[in-house]
């Protein structure tokens, strides 16, 4: 039997700075870049099949990246930094040092996830930033086969007027 050729989305994406997007049409001079398979997301997925339009794809991308950029995923590694210094016994650590863009990107993602509203921020999450596959976001929701894929779509419409996409 033949495996059928999985669907491909190659996009360029700069990697200078640590900045990731689409790469300028003109620069002055030569950027990094990677190429990435879009496709390997579960969005990307869902978008190679037509389950999902641009637009809905587009706000998807910019709710992960700011997610990434503000760097609200959890810690998964050991932190090497240096042990506060506290002033008295039992203090509490200091908080991060967080970067304007970082604090931006923050502000960003929550204020998307509140505009999907109520009950659509679940699928949203675990499918564009925790990269969750359709099946295995409904399984964890308690949701019937199916139904995740009609609410992510209510969620992306609702993040793609947030910012404002066309």
């Amino acid at each position: 039997m033949e495996a059928k050729p999985q669907s491909r989305l190659l996009t360029e994406r700069s990697i200078e700075a640590g900045v990731t997007g689409a790469l300028p049409m003109a620069h002055s001079r030569a950027v990094r870049s990677v190429t990435v398979n879009a496709a390997e997301s579960p969005l990307g997925w869902l978008l190679a099949r037509g389950l999902v339009t641009q637009r809905q794809y587009e706000a998807g991308e910019r709710l992960r990246s700011d997610w990434e950029r503000g760097q609200l995923a959890p810690r998964v590694t050991m932190t090497w930094d240096a042990a506060p210094v506290s002033r008295g016994r039992g203090a509490s650590a200091p908080e991060p040092d967080l970067t304007g863009a970082q604090i931006d990107a923050k502000r960003r993602f929550h204020d998307a996830v509140a505009a999907a509203g109520p009950g659509l921020a679940d699928i949203l999450w675990r499918v564009v930033c925790a990269g969750e596959g359709m099946r295995q976001a409904e399984t964890a929701l308690g949701w019937p086969a199916r139904a995740g894929k009609l609410v992510l779509i209510f969620a992306l419409n609702r993040v793609a007027d947030y910012y404002r996409l066309r």
